[in-house]
């Protein structure tokens, strides 16, 4: 298929940009350049902004039940075009075609859970202490929304926020990623399709500093929400705090997997290495830190080599190509400099460790093991194909190290011990915690962290509250 130049939509209209200025789209398999997209001006994001105003007013007085059923119709459309919306995310991407596909299957059900769930969005009814006094609490719509958008999950981290916000009445400007715009677009392309008013959802791509200044500053945006590194969340999160507006952030984590001497291994490397070089190790739940008994370590570690070196990398569009390739050419040099950094440090390169060949953004799944806690690979975030691996004898010397940096997303733990997976579930500091099986960030459960990770929950009921305003109630009924 043909992969589109995509455009702005606002006002409930596909439209350039008014300077007429667009950017450059690469497919990172090649880095040849397959499309455009438009670059939205300040003209544009005033148009945006009031038509959102407009689109709010609209929204919050249409029905629950309204709103349910044209979110349903939207995940429908979603279920219809998955395949061809995974092959354009796979294109602009790079994860492989069965994930993309997944990606945008997995939006379906995330439009419909919040769908229903917008339908039981109670306020309650208070005793007062006078019979003839009525105390009730409403819930109301915060206003509108500017939500801003990773490259990594196109369509996955756009959907959490924007099905949430229309589920309650918010409208909801969506700053999108450049490198990945058309997959996103065929997201919103199914909510315009099934009936959402114009002005309920807008979506801009452009200068981010430039757009998420204006945008979280601008009386209009009433909420934000911001998915990306800590370092950039921390500047967006001051602005909110500046204006009064209120934020989620889900920011950059490190995750620790701990593998205690009772895990079953095979168990732990069939779902640890699955997550770890999924989408090619660029997801924030990505495990990162592997705290591995030393009694086992050894077995593990090789263990985890030979699943890397088995795994077939190559263009997302391949048949059974397990791995695509990292989404923009810096992450290749990040890539090399952790490597050459753990090795000089002590660390040996179980698997991988370079770049395969020459076109396209390609890193071999690469563990590296008796990694020393000063490699930078163990204290930041490797954000791509890189497993990291050091031995503990104490589970309470692993939970230490694990909490030891201020990141606090997602973790991993492997035990047969009730006792041990209860004192992990206790006393690691993290938003998420799966023990004995892959990651599964349904989508009625919280999705958030903690510490430098962020704040809000993008799952769950807890994640139709930030979009929520509570107001108490008290008449005198005499």
């Amino acid at each position: 298929m043909n992969y589109p130049n995509t455009r702005l939509l606002i006002d409930g209209q596909w439209c350039d940009a008014t300077d007429g200025k667009t950017l450059a789209v690469l497919n990172p398999a090649s880095g040849r350049e397959i499309g455009r997209v438009a670059h939205a001006g300040i003209a544009d994001l005033e148009r945006a902004l009031a038509a959102a105003q407009r689109g709010f007013e609209q929204w919050r007085d249409t029905s629950a039940l309204e709103r349910s059923a044209v979110m349903r119709r939207a995940a429908a459309l979603m279920r219809e075009r998955a395949a061809d919306i995974g092959a354009l995310m796979t294109m602009e991407q790079g994860k492989p075609l069965a994930e993309a596909k997944a990606e945008a299957t997995m939006a379906a059900e995330i439009i419909e859970w919040f769908a229903e769930e917008g339908r039981r969005v109670y306020g309650r009814v208070v005793p007062s202490r006078s019979l003839a006094v009525q105390q009730t609490v409403l819930k109301s719509p915060v206003g509108p929304v500017a939500a801003f958008t990773p490259w990594n999950f196109p369509i996955n981290q756009v959907v959490r926020k924007l099905s949430a916000a229309l589920a309650t009445g918010c409208s909801m400007i969506v700053k999108a990623p450049e490198e990945t715009p058309a997959s996103p677009a065929a997201l919103i392309q199914a909510f315009v399709d099934a009936g959402v008013p114009a002005g309920v959802v807008g979506l801009v791509y452009g200068n981010p500093a430039e757009i998420s200044s204006y945008l979280i500053a601008h009386p209009v945006i009433r909420k934000i929400t911001f998915t990306g590194s800590t370092p950039v969340g921390k500047q967006l999160a001051a602005l909110a705090g500046t204006h009064m507006k209120r934020a989620t952030m889900e920011l950059g984590g490190h995750a620790p997997v701990i593998v205690a001497e009772d895990a079953q291994i095979d168990l732990a490397i069939k779902c640890a290495g699955a997550a770890k070089f999924r989408n090619a190790g660029q997801v924030c739940i990505s495990p990162t830190r592997f705290l591995v008994h030393n009694s086992i370590r050894a077995e593990f570690a090789a263990k985890l080599a030979k699943h890397a070196q088995s795994l077939k990398v190559g263009d997302g569009l391949a048949e059974g190509t397990a791995m695509g390739p990292l989404a923009n050419a810096r992450r290749l040099t990040a890539m090399a400099q952790f490597v050459d950094d753990a090795r000089a440090k002590g660390a040996t390169v179980a698997a991988g460790g370079e770049r395969i060949g020459s076109a396209g953004n390609f890193f071999a799944p690469t563990v590296l093991d008796e990694v020393p806690l000063e490699a930078a690979v163990f204290n930041q975030e490797p954000f791509g194909p890189l497993a990291a691996i050091r031995g503990f004898d104490r589970l309470e010397d692993a939970i230490a190290e694990a909490n030891r940096l201020p990141y606090g997303l997602a973790g991993y733990a492997y035990t047969r011990s009730l006792k041990n997976a209860q004192l992990l579930s206790q006393r690691l500091e993290l938003g998420m915690l799966w023990i004995n099986q892959p990651a599964l960030p349904w989508v009625e459960m919280p999705f958030g962290g903690i510490k430098d990770s962020g704040y809000g929950s993008e799952g769950g009921s807890e994640a139709l509250e930030a979009y929520l305003n509570t107001k108490a109630v008290s008449i005198l009924c005499a």
